[in-house]
């Protein structure tokens, strides 16, 4: 039985846990599970000069939490995010170990300097949790502009495209998942 883990890197519970929780188990039809609700972010993961953390020494920290064969790893930080020739990234995610990553900073609108909206919040860490966690079951990037699966560039791509998978997508999304349930 295959199962989606969450791993917060943070101190305390956040407010939008039980709605990321319920609405991915209601996406992939897997449990999700809190794998470690208080992990420290690495101190090795951060980069003065950017003052960000990098996602791919966070991702191989997150890849190391233990977890039950078959099971997803999420992992989930309020800290900013970037990569090597990119100035930001909302996430980062690896098919072969079957983990991502999603920064939550700039899917807050207070990021940019306007006035919060929780709803909208909610909405784009559960479009960036859903797509990381495609591509950890192997789904590439989708050409449809409206598919979960579609890359962003910007927060405007995320808020356009939302959380669900088009139908070419979800098919392969339930034909990876047929085993695990």
């Amino acid at each position: 039985m295959c199962r989606i883990g969450l791993v917060l890197y943070r101190s305390e519970p956040p407010f939008w846990l039980d709605f990321l929780s319920e609405k991915l188990e209601e996406i992939f039809t897997l449990p999700v599970i809190l794998s470690d609700p208080s992990r420290p972010i690495p101190d090795f993961a951060y980069n003065p000069q950017h003052r960000q953390y990098l996602a791919s020494a966070l991702m191989s920290d997150l890849c190391r939490v233990p977890r039950e064969r078959g099971d997803i790893l999420l992992g989930i930080t309020d800290e900013d995010l970037y990569e090597e020739g990119l100035n930001f990234v909302f996430g980062l995610a690896t098919p072969v170990y079957r983990c991502a990553l999603v920064a939550t900073p700039r899917l807050h609108n207070t990021f940019y300097g306007l006035a919060e909206d929780e709803e909208l919040f909610l909405r784009r860490l559960l479009t960036e949790a859903v797509h990381e966690l495609g591509h950890t079951l192997g789904l590439e990037h989708c050409p449809n502009p409206h598919c979960v699966m579609h890359f962003s560039n910007t927060l405007a791509d995320t808020d356009r495209k939302g959380y669900r998978f088009c139908p070419r997508c979800r098919a392969k999304v339930d034909a990876v998942l047929k085993g695990c349930r």
